[in-house]
């Protein structure tokens, strides 16, 4: 007897995630336009008292919970690279994703994922070393976790080889270069204010699976996270637009 089979629904999701508990002030306002955030834990920003707050405030809006750690600089935000022994960084990094981790579970919460931030997200995309020294304690200590990291990054492939969950993350208002490298912070291009620029640059990424770099050619990416920096002076406008489009292109935000 032929039996109908059910229609198949494909639901688009995608995760938008931000940078909080550093200190801009606008952690409440983004918190209603995104899915998971990346909470400072000491490193570069952050405190106990910041921790706390960032926590609390994710939890009252559903939206996921994860440790953002740094080389220990906060005179330079997190982005230079830091000569230390990778012994030394690794203790930083356990100890900074641990306080974290250690608020959440004060709360009855849990951590979702982990982001590298700044300087050591851009070292482990590209150096092998790093990578690796991130994947080896990812293993060790908080293999329950996802790890966002770009895509095809060393970090990504290092990664996955070694049975950790991934998701691919893009930045929403970040310029590529040719590799998939970010645009050097340098340069005051580097960074994308203009909302209808950033707009086009998300629906080329979705839509295309393609980014527009600097040199005007057009590289394969697959996101399966979307980052806005939340220190970025256009940040809760620019969430709030791309969160307005995601919904009108019929994602599920999650």
């Amino acid at each position: 007897m032929w039996i109908k089979k059910p229609i198949q629904y494909t639901m688009k999701t995608i995760d938008f995630n931000c940078d909080l508990g550093e200190g801009s002030g606008n952690d409440a306002a983004i918190m209603p336009f995104i899915s998971s955030c990346n909470i400072a834990c000491g490193g570069h920003a952050g405190d106990l008292t910041t921790m706390r707050k960032t926590v609390l405030l994710a939890t009252a809006h559903q939206v996921k919970i994860g440790a953002h750690p740094s080389y220990p600089d906060p005179q330079n935000f997190g982005r230079k690279i830091i000569p230390m022994s990778l012994p030394d960084l690794t203790e930083s990094l356990i100890h900074q994703i641990r306080t974290l981790e250690n608020i959440a579970h004060h709360f009855g919460l849990k951590l979702h994922h982990i982001k590298l931030h700044g300087a050591l997200y851009n070292q482990a995309a590209q150096e092998a070393e790093a990578a690796r020294l991130i994947v080896d304690m990812m293993k060790k200590y908080f293999m329950q976790y996802t790890l966002y990291a770009p895509y095809p990054s060393v970090l990504s492939q290092i990664a996955l080889k070694e049975g950790l969950q991934i998701k691919y993350e893009v930045f929403a208002d970040r310029n590529y270069n040719a590799d998939l490298s970010l645009v050097s912070r340098r340069f005051p291009y580097a960074v994308l204010l203009d909302h209808q620029k950033v707009l086009e640059h998300v629906e080329r990424i979705l839509k295309e699976g393609k980014v527009k770099t600097i040199s005007g050619e057009l590289v394969a990416i697959r996101a399966d996270t979307l980052c806005v920096h939340g220190d970025n002076p256009e940040a809760v406008s620019l969430a709030a637009t791309i969160y307005k489009k995601l919904k009108r292109e019929g994602y599920f935000i999650r």
